[in-house]
Protein backbone atom coordinates (compact mmCIF):
# COMPACT_ATOMS: atom_id res chain seq x y z
CA UNK A 1 0.00 0.00 0.00
CA UNK A 2 2.91 2.36 0.75
CA UNK A 3 4.35 1.84 -2.74
CA UNK A 4 0.99 2.79 -4.16
CA UNK A 5 0.67 5.85 -1.92
CA UNK A 6 4.03 7.38 -2.93
CA UNK A 7 3.23 7.68 -6.69
CA UNK A 8 -0.16 9.12 -5.75
CA UNK A 9 1.54 11.78 -3.60
CA UNK A 10 3.98 12.56 -6.40
CA UNK A 11 1.10 13.01 -8.82
CA UNK A 12 -0.60 15.48 -6.48
CA UNK A 13 2.72 17.26 -5.89
CA UNK A 14 3.52 17.72 -9.58
CA UNK A 15 0.04 19.12 -10.21
CA UNK A 16 0.34 21.77 -7.51
CA UNK A 17 3.98 22.54 -8.30
CA UNK A 18 3.05 23.18 -11.93
CA UNK A 19 0.30 25.58 -10.88
CA UNK A 20 2.70 27.33 -8.51
CA UNK A 21 5.26 27.77 -11.30
CA UNK A 22 2.67 29.34 -13.59
CA UNK A 23 1.79 31.84 -10.88
CA UNK A 24 5.46 32.35 -10.12
CA UNK A 25 6.35 33.14 -13.74
CA UNK A 26 3.50 35.63 -13.96
CA UNK A 27 4.55 37.21 -10.66
CA UNK A 28 8.18 37.46 -11.76
CA UNK A 29 7.22 39.17 -15.02
CA UNK A 30 4.90 41.58 -13.21
CA UNK A 31 7.57 42.38 -10.61
CA UNK A 32 10.14 43.13 -13.30
CA UNK A 33 7.75 45.49 -15.10
CA UNK A 34 6.77 47.29 -11.90
CA UNK A 35 10.42 47.51 -10.81
CA UNK A 36 11.37 48.92 -14.19
CA UNK A 37 8.78 51.65 -13.71
CA UNK A 38 9.76 52.46 -10.10
CA UNK A 39 13.49 52.47 -10.84
CA UNK A 40 13.16 54.64 -13.96
CA UNK A 41 14.26 51.97 -16.42
CA UNK A 42 17.35 50.82 -14.52
CA UNK A 43 16.60 47.08 -14.85
CA UNK A 44 18.15 44.95 -17.65
CA UNK A 45 14.87 43.85 -19.19
CA UNK A 46 16.21 41.48 -21.86
CA UNK A 47 18.31 39.24 -19.55
CA UNK A 48 15.59 39.17 -16.91
CA UNK A 49 12.89 38.05 -19.34
CA UNK A 50 15.29 35.50 -20.81
CA UNK A 51 15.70 33.95 -17.34
CA UNK A 52 11.93 34.02 -16.77
CA UNK A 53 11.47 32.31 -20.16
CA UNK A 54 13.61 29.38 -18.97
CA UNK A 55 11.18 28.67 -16.15
CA UNK A 56 8.19 29.25 -18.41
CA UNK A 57 9.42 26.89 -21.14
CA UNK A 58 10.25 24.19 -18.58
CA UNK A 59 6.70 24.42 -17.23
CA UNK A 60 5.27 24.07 -20.73
CA UNK A 61 7.40 20.96 -21.19
CA UNK A 62 6.07 19.53 -17.90
CA UNK A 63 2.48 20.22 -18.97
CA UNK A 64 3.00 18.51 -22.33
CA UNK A 65 4.82 15.54 -20.82
CA UNK A 66 2.44 14.75 -17.96
CA UNK A 67 -0.89 16.33 -18.92
CA UNK A 68 -0.72 17.11 -22.64
CA UNK A 69 -2.59 14.03 -23.93
CA UNK A 70 -5.46 14.54 -21.45
CA UNK A 71 -5.32 11.06 -20.00
CA UNK A 72 -8.68 10.13 -18.50
CA UNK A 73 -7.36 8.84 -15.17
CA UNK A 74 -4.32 8.79 -12.94
CA UNK A 75 -3.97 5.08 -13.51
CA UNK A 76 -3.29 5.75 -17.22
CA UNK A 77 -1.02 8.76 -16.63
CA UNK A 78 2.78 8.81 -16.80
CA UNK A 79 4.42 7.88 -13.51
CA UNK A 80 5.79 10.82 -11.52
CA UNK A 81 9.12 10.25 -9.77
CA UNK A 82 10.33 12.25 -6.82
CA UNK A 83 13.61 13.04 -8.56
CA UNK A 84 11.66 14.82 -11.32
CA UNK A 85 10.01 17.06 -8.75
CA UNK A 86 13.35 17.73 -7.04
CA UNK A 87 15.12 18.57 -10.33
CA UNK A 88 12.29 20.93 -11.22
CA UNK A 89 12.70 22.72 -7.89
CA UNK A 90 16.47 22.90 -8.45
CA UNK A 91 15.78 24.62 -11.76
CA UNK A 92 13.54 27.10 -9.94
CA UNK A 93 16.36 27.91 -7.51
CA UNK A 94 18.68 28.46 -10.48
CA UNK A 95 16.11 30.78 -12.09
CA UNK A 96 15.74 32.75 -8.85
CA UNK A 97 19.53 33.03 -8.59
CA UNK A 98 19.69 34.33 -12.18
CA UNK A 99 17.03 36.96 -11.52
CA UNK A 100 18.78 38.11 -8.38
CA UNK A 101 22.14 38.24 -10.22
CA UNK A 102 20.82 40.93 -12.57
CA UNK A 103 18.99 42.89 -9.86
CA UNK A 104 21.46 43.60 -7.07
CA UNK A 105 22.25 40.10 -5.80
CA UNK A 106 22.02 39.71 -2.00
CA UNK A 107 20.89 43.34 -1.65
CA UNK A 108 17.65 42.62 -3.52
CA UNK A 109 14.69 42.49 -1.06
CA UNK A 110 13.39 39.37 -2.83
CA UNK A 111 16.52 37.38 -1.95
CA UNK A 112 14.81 35.58 0.93
CA UNK A 113 12.44 33.87 -1.57
CA UNK A 114 14.97 31.06 -1.27
CA UNK A 115 13.15 30.25 1.95
CA UNK A 116 9.90 29.71 0.00
CA UNK A 117 11.57 27.08 -2.18
CA UNK A 118 12.99 25.32 0.88
CA UNK A 119 9.58 25.38 2.61
CA UNK A 120 7.97 23.74 -0.42
CA UNK A 121 10.74 21.16 -0.57
CA UNK A 122 10.01 20.00 2.97
CA UNK A 123 6.45 19.16 1.87
CA UNK A 124 6.99 17.86 -1.65
CA UNK A 125 10.12 15.68 -1.41
CA UNK A 126 11.93 13.53 1.10
CA UNK A 127 14.60 14.72 3.49
CA UNK A 128 17.54 13.84 1.20
CA UNK A 129 16.22 15.97 -1.66
CA UNK A 130 15.21 18.74 0.75
CA UNK A 131 18.73 18.99 2.13
CA UNK A 132 20.14 19.00 -1.40
CA UNK A 133 17.87 21.95 -2.22
CA UNK A 134 19.02 23.68 0.97
CA UNK A 135 22.62 23.20 -0.13
CA UNK A 136 21.88 24.49 -3.62
CA UNK A 137 20.18 27.59 -2.18
CA UNK A 138 23.18 28.15 0.10
CA UNK A 139 25.57 27.88 -2.83
CA UNK A 140 23.41 30.12 -5.03
CA UNK A 141 23.26 32.87 -2.42
CA UNK A 142 27.01 32.50 -1.85
CA UNK A 143 27.64 33.07 -5.56
CA UNK A 144 25.55 36.23 -5.38
CA UNK A 145 27.72 37.49 -2.53
CA UNK A 146 30.77 37.18 -4.78
CA UNK A 147 29.37 38.14 -8.20
CA UNK A 148 26.30 40.13 -9.17
CA UNK A 149 25.34 43.20 -11.14
CA UNK A 150 24.92 46.10 -8.72
CA UNK A 151 21.65 47.95 -8.75
CA UNK A 152 21.13 51.31 -7.07
CA UNK A 153 17.89 51.14 -5.06
CA UNK A 154 16.84 54.12 -2.91
CA UNK A 155 16.37 53.28 0.76
CA UNK A 156 12.67 54.16 0.77
CA UNK A 157 11.96 51.96 -2.23
CA UNK A 158 14.12 49.19 -0.79
CA UNK A 159 11.91 49.20 2.31
CA UNK A 160 8.79 49.03 0.13
CA UNK A 161 10.37 46.17 -1.80
CA UNK A 162 11.08 44.24 1.41
CA UNK A 163 7.50 44.78 2.50
CA UNK A 164 6.14 43.51 -0.83
CA UNK A 165 8.57 40.58 -0.84
CA UNK A 166 7.43 39.57 2.64
CA UNK A 167 3.79 39.66 1.54
CA UNK A 168 4.47 37.66 -1.62
CA UNK A 169 6.52 35.03 0.19
CA UNK A 170 3.97 34.67 2.98
CA UNK A 171 1.07 34.42 0.51
CA UNK A 172 2.83 31.74 -1.53
CA UNK A 173 3.81 29.70 1.50
CA UNK A 174 0.41 29.83 3.22
CA UNK A 175 -1.76 29.38 0.12
CA UNK A 176 0.09 26.63 -1.66
CA UNK A 177 1.19 24.70 1.40
CA UNK A 178 -2.41 24.61 2.60
CA UNK A 179 -3.63 23.54 -0.84
CA UNK A 180 -0.98 20.85 -1.15
CA UNK A 181 -1.54 19.47 2.34
CA UNK A 182 -5.31 19.56 1.72
CA UNK A 183 -4.91 17.59 -1.50
CA UNK A 184 -2.66 15.08 0.24
CA UNK A 185 -5.15 14.73 3.08
CA UNK A 186 -7.85 14.00 0.52
CA UNK A 187 -5.68 11.33 -1.06
CA UNK A 188 -4.94 9.84 2.37
CA UNK A 189 -8.69 9.70 3.07
CA UNK A 190 -9.24 7.91 -0.24
CA UNK A 191 -6.47 5.44 0.60
CA UNK A 192 -8.00 4.83 4.02
CA UNK A 193 -11.33 4.17 2.34
CA UNK A 194 -9.65 1.80 -0.11
CA UNK A 195 -8.00 -0.07 2.77
CA UNK A 196 -11.38 -0.42 4.47
CA UNK A 197 -12.90 -1.76 1.26
CA UNK A 198 -10.04 -4.24 0.87
CA UNK A 199 -10.49 -5.39 4.46
CA UNK A 200 -14.22 -5.91 3.91
CA UNK A 201 -13.51 -7.87 0.75
CA UNK A 202 -11.06 -10.06 2.64
CA UNK A 203 -13.64 -10.77 5.32
CA UNK A 204 -16.19 -11.43 2.59
CA UNK A 205 -13.83 -13.93 0.97
CA UNK A 206 -13.36 -15.64 4.33
CA UNK A 207 -17.12 -15.87 4.79
CA UNK A 208 -17.46 -17.24 1.27
CA UNK A 209 -14.90 -19.94 2.03
CA UNK A 210 -16.69 -20.86 5.25
CA UNK A 211 -20.05 -20.88 3.47
CA UNK A 212 -18.78 -23.10 0.66
CA UNK A 213 -17.28 -25.51 3.18
CA UNK A 214 -20.52 -25.63 5.17
CA UNK A 215 -22.52 -26.21 2.01
CA UNK A 216 -20.27 -29.08 1.02
CA UNK A 217 -20.45 -30.70 4.45
CA UNK A 218 -24.24 -30.31 4.79
CA UNK A 219 -25.17 -31.48 1.31
CA UNK A 220 -24.76 -35.18 2.15
CA UNK A 221 -26.88 -35.29 5.35
CA UNK A 222 -29.56 -33.12 3.71
CA UNK A 223 -29.65 -35.49 0.76
CA UNK A 224 -30.11 -38.39 3.16
CA UNK A 225 -32.92 -36.56 4.99
CA UNK A 226 -34.63 -35.78 1.67
CA UNK A 227 -34.41 -39.42 0.55
CA UNK A 228 -35.74 -40.69 3.88
CA UNK A 229 -38.58 -38.15 3.83
CA UNK A 230 -39.52 -39.23 0.32
CA UNK A 231 -39.64 -42.90 1.32
CA UNK A 232 -41.61 -42.00 4.44
CA UNK A 233 -44.10 -39.99 2.37
CA UNK A 234 -44.65 -42.89 -0.01
CA UNK A 235 -45.17 -45.30 2.90
CA UNK A 236 -47.60 -43.00 4.69
CA UNK A 237 -49.51 -42.35 1.48
CA UNK A 238 -49.99 -46.10 0.99
CA UNK A 239 -51.08 -46.41 4.62
CA UNK A 240 -53.65 -43.65 4.06
CA UNK A 241 -52.06 -41.53 6.82
CA UNK A 242 -52.84 -38.29 5.06
CA UNK A 243 -51.77 -35.86 7.80
CA UNK A 244 -48.48 -37.62 8.41
CA UNK A 245 -47.84 -37.77 4.66
CA UNK A 246 -48.36 -33.98 4.52
CA UNK A 247 -45.81 -33.60 7.30
CA UNK A 248 -43.33 -35.73 5.38
CA UNK A 249 -43.97 -33.65 2.24
CA UNK A 250 -43.35 -30.48 4.30
CA UNK A 251 -40.02 -31.93 5.43
CA UNK A 252 -39.08 -32.56 1.80
CA UNK A 253 -40.04 -29.00 0.81
CA UNK A 254 -38.01 -27.50 3.62
CA UNK A 255 -35.05 -29.71 2.78
CA UNK A 256 -35.33 -28.55 -0.83
CA UNK A 257 -35.31 -24.95 0.36
CA UNK A 258 -32.21 -25.63 2.46
CA UNK A 259 -30.47 -27.17 -0.53
CA UNK A 260 -31.30 -24.10 -2.63
CA UNK A 261 -29.78 -21.88 0.03
CA UNK A 262 -26.72 -24.12 0.19
CA UNK A 263 -26.31 -23.87 -3.58
CA UNK A 264 -26.17 -20.09 -3.21
CA UNK A 265 -23.67 -20.48 -0.38
CA UNK A 266 -21.57 -22.77 -2.54
CA UNK A 267 -21.30 -19.93 -5.06
CA UNK A 268 -19.76 -17.89 -2.27
CA UNK A 269 -21.01 -14.83 -0.44
CA UNK A 270 -21.49 -11.76 -2.58
CA UNK A 271 -20.07 -11.76 -6.08
CA UNK A 272 -17.59 -14.59 -5.48
CA UNK A 273 -18.19 -17.23 -8.10
CA UNK A 274 -20.88 -15.38 -10.06
CA UNK A 275 -20.10 -13.85 -13.42
CA UNK A 276 -21.23 -10.45 -14.66
CA UNK A 277 -24.30 -10.55 -16.89
CA UNK A 278 -26.50 -8.08 -18.73
CA UNK A 279 -29.72 -7.12 -16.99
CA UNK A 280 -32.13 -4.22 -16.57
CA UNK A 281 -33.36 -2.30 -13.57
CA UNK A 282 -36.81 -3.87 -13.86
CA UNK A 283 -35.41 -7.40 -13.98
CA UNK A 284 -33.12 -6.72 -11.04
CA UNK A 285 -36.01 -5.43 -8.90
CA UNK A 286 -38.29 -8.31 -9.95
CA UNK A 287 -35.68 -10.79 -8.77
CA UNK A 288 -35.06 -8.81 -5.58
CA UNK A 289 -38.79 -8.78 -4.77
CA UNK A 290 -39.09 -12.56 -5.22
CA UNK A 291 -39.65 -14.09 -1.81
CA UNK A 292 -40.34 -10.76 -0.09
CA UNK A 293 -43.16 -11.25 2.37
CA UNK A 294 -46.33 -9.22 1.91
CA UNK A 295 -46.64 -7.64 5.33
CA UNK A 296 -45.85 -4.85 5.67
CA UNK A 297 -46.29 -3.89 2.02
CA UNK A 298 -43.52 -2.79 -0.32
CA UNK A 299 -44.24 0.10 -2.65
CA UNK A 300 -41.90 0.38 -5.66
CA UNK A 301 -41.58 3.71 -7.46
CA UNK A 302 -39.84 2.99 -10.74
CA UNK A 303 -40.33 5.31 -13.73
CA UNK A 304 -41.03 3.37 -16.92
CA UNK A 305 -37.99 4.75 -18.71
CA UNK A 306 -35.68 3.70 -15.86
CA UNK A 307 -37.05 0.16 -15.71
CA UNK A 308 -35.36 -0.50 -19.07
CA UNK A 309 -31.99 0.95 -18.02
CA UNK A 310 -29.26 -1.61 -18.86
CA UNK A 311 -26.99 -2.94 -16.13
CA UNK A 312 -23.92 -5.16 -16.14
CA UNK A 313 -23.44 -6.84 -12.78
CA UNK A 314 -23.85 -10.19 -11.00
CA UNK A 315 -27.68 -10.14 -10.96
CA UNK A 316 -28.31 -12.79 -8.34
CA UNK A 317 -25.81 -11.38 -5.86
CA UNK A 318 -27.02 -7.79 -6.23
CA UNK A 319 -30.71 -8.75 -6.12
CA UNK A 320 -30.04 -10.80 -3.00
CA UNK A 321 -28.32 -7.79 -1.44
CA UNK A 322 -31.32 -5.59 -2.26
CA UNK A 323 -33.68 -8.25 -0.90
CA UNK A 324 -31.75 -8.27 2.37
CA UNK A 325 -32.01 -4.47 2.64
CA UNK A 326 -35.76 -4.54 1.93
CA UNK A 327 -36.27 -7.28 4.51
CA UNK A 328 -34.38 -5.22 7.09
CA UNK A 329 -36.64 -2.26 6.30
CA UNK A 330 -39.70 -4.47 6.77
CA UNK A 331 -38.41 -5.68 10.13
CA UNK A 332 -37.90 -2.08 11.25
CA UNK A 333 -41.32 -0.85 10.08
CA UNK A 334 -44.37 -0.94 12.35
CA UNK A 335 -47.51 -2.87 11.30
CA UNK A 336 -49.73 -1.44 8.54
CA UNK A 337 -46.94 0.65 7.05
CA UNK A 338 -45.24 0.34 3.70
CA UNK A 339 -41.57 0.16 2.81
CA UNK A 340 -40.84 2.47 -0.12
CA UNK A 341 -38.33 1.46 -2.79
CA UNK A 342 -37.78 4.47 -5.07
CA UNK A 343 -35.54 4.53 -8.13
CA UNK A 344 -34.08 7.45 -10.02
CA UNK A 345 -31.09 8.24 -12.23
CA UNK A 346 -28.74 10.95 -11.03
CA UNK A 347 -25.67 12.02 -13.04
CA UNK A 348 -25.62 8.75 -14.97
CA UNK A 349 -25.76 6.54 -11.86
CA UNK A 350 -28.72 4.48 -10.70
CA UNK A 351 -30.02 5.35 -7.23
CA UNK A 352 -32.28 3.01 -5.24
CA UNK A 353 -33.62 4.44 -1.99
CA UNK A 354 -35.11 1.97 0.49
CA UNK A 355 -36.99 3.85 3.19
CA UNK A 356 -38.81 2.53 6.23
CA UNK A 357 -40.98 4.31 8.76
CA UNK A 358 -39.51 2.74 11.86
CA UNK A 359 -38.07 4.38 14.91
CA UNK A 360 -34.67 5.14 13.35
CA UNK A 361 -31.28 4.61 14.94
CA UNK A 362 -29.29 6.79 17.35
CA UNK A 363 -25.81 7.91 16.38
CA UNK A 364 -23.94 5.28 18.38
CA UNK A 365 -25.88 2.47 16.66
CA UNK A 366 -25.56 4.08 13.22
CA UNK A 367 -21.77 4.25 13.66
CA UNK A 368 -21.57 0.45 14.10
CA UNK A 369 -24.31 -0.66 11.74
CA UNK A 370 -22.91 -2.81 8.96
CA UNK A 371 -20.19 -4.40 11.06
CA UNK A 372 -20.15 -8.20 10.73
CA UNK A 373 -22.12 -10.00 13.46
CA UNK A 374 -23.51 -6.72 14.85
CA UNK A 375 -27.31 -6.65 14.87
CA UNK A 376 -30.09 -4.72 16.58
CA UNK A 377 -32.59 -7.55 16.09
CA UNK A 378 -33.72 -9.83 18.86
CA UNK A 379 -31.82 -13.13 19.31
CA UNK A 380 -32.69 -15.71 16.68
CA UNK A 381 -33.88 -13.15 14.09
CA UNK A 382 -30.55 -12.25 12.56
CA UNK A 383 -26.80 -12.82 12.67
CA UNK A 384 -25.71 -9.29 11.73
CA UNK A 385 -24.33 -10.30 8.32
CA UNK A 386 -27.05 -9.11 5.95
CA UNK A 387 -26.04 -5.44 5.77
CA UNK A 388 -22.34 -6.29 5.81
CA UNK A 389 -22.70 -8.66 2.85
CA UNK A 390 -24.99 -6.24 1.01
CA UNK A 391 -22.45 -3.43 1.33
CA UNK A 392 -19.62 -5.72 0.22
CA UNK A 393 -21.57 -6.85 -2.86
CA UNK A 394 -22.56 -3.32 -3.89
CA UNK A 395 -19.05 -1.93 -3.43
CA UNK A 396 -17.59 -4.90 -5.35
CA UNK A 397 -19.60 -3.92 -8.45
CA UNK A 398 -18.49 -0.28 -8.21
CA UNK A 399 -21.45 1.09 -6.26
CA UNK A 400 -21.93 2.73 -2.88
CA UNK A 401 -24.26 2.19 0.06
CA UNK A 402 -25.17 5.05 2.41
CA UNK A 403 -27.40 4.97 5.48
CA UNK A 404 -29.28 8.01 6.72
CA UNK A 405 -31.11 7.59 10.00
CA UNK A 406 -32.04 9.44 13.15
CA UNK A 407 -34.18 8.57 16.13
CA UNK A 408 -37.86 9.03 15.35
CA UNK A 409 -37.42 9.71 11.60
CA UNK A 410 -36.98 6.24 10.14
CA UNK A 411 -34.06 4.99 8.09
CA UNK A 412 -33.15 5.38 4.44
CA UNK A 413 -30.62 3.17 2.72
CA UNK A 414 -29.36 4.69 -0.53
CA UNK A 415 -27.78 2.27 -3.00
CA UNK A 416 -25.92 3.81 -5.96
CA UNK A 417 -25.10 1.44 -8.82
CA UNK A 418 -23.18 2.20 -12.03
CA UNK A 419 -25.31 1.63 -15.12
CA UNK A 420 -24.22 0.24 -18.46
CA UNK A 421 -24.65 3.75 -19.92
CA UNK A 422 -22.43 5.75 -17.57
CA UNK A 423 -20.44 5.03 -14.45
CA UNK A 424 -20.63 8.40 -12.73
CA UNK A 425 -21.13 8.48 -8.99
CA UNK A 426 -23.69 10.43 -7.02
CA UNK A 427 -22.50 14.05 -6.72
CA UNK A 428 -21.01 14.96 -3.37
CA UNK A 429 -23.30 17.09 -1.24
CA UNK A 430 -26.49 16.08 -3.02
CA UNK A 431 -29.55 15.84 -0.81
CA UNK A 432 -30.36 12.30 0.32
CA UNK A 433 -32.87 10.82 -2.08
CA UNK A 434 -36.26 10.46 -0.49
CA UNK A 435 -35.50 12.91 2.31
CA UNK A 436 -38.41 15.07 1.19
CA UNK A 437 -40.88 12.20 1.55
CA UNK A 438 -43.26 12.15 4.47
CA UNK A 439 -45.37 9.28 5.81
CA UNK A 440 -48.46 11.03 4.49
CA UNK A 441 -47.07 11.00 0.95
CA UNK A 442 -47.08 7.18 0.79
CA UNK A 443 -50.27 5.94 -0.90
CA UNK A 444 -52.48 4.17 1.60
CA UNK A 445 -53.69 1.62 -0.95
CA UNK A 446 -50.26 -0.04 -0.97
CA UNK A 447 -50.33 -0.71 2.76
CA UNK A 448 -50.94 -4.37 3.41
CA UNK A 449 -52.95 -5.83 6.24
CA UNK A 450 -50.96 -7.39 9.04
CA UNK A 451 -50.13 -11.06 8.59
Amino acid sequence: MLRTAIPERNWVNIQWLTRLRWAESAGQAATVLVGQFLLDGALPIAPLFAVIAVGLLSNIAIELYFFGDRRPSRAAARPVHERQIALLMMLDIAVLTGLLYFTGGPHNPFAFLYVVRISLATVLVRALWSWMLVGLSFVGFGILLVAHQPLAIPDDRRAVGMWVALGVASAFVVHFLRRITGALSERDAELTKARGLAARQERLASLATMAAGAAHELSTPLGTVALAAKELEHALTKAAATELAEDARLIRDQVGRCRTILEQMAQGAGTVGESVAASTVGELLDEAMAGIRDAPGVHCEVPAELARTPLRLPPRAVSQALRSLITNAQDASPPNTAVVVAVRCEAGALELAIRDRGGGMPGEILARIGEPFFTTKSPGRGMGLGLFLARAVIEAVGGTLEIDSATGTGTEVLVVLPTDVAHARRPAGAAPFGADRTPESIPREVVSKPA
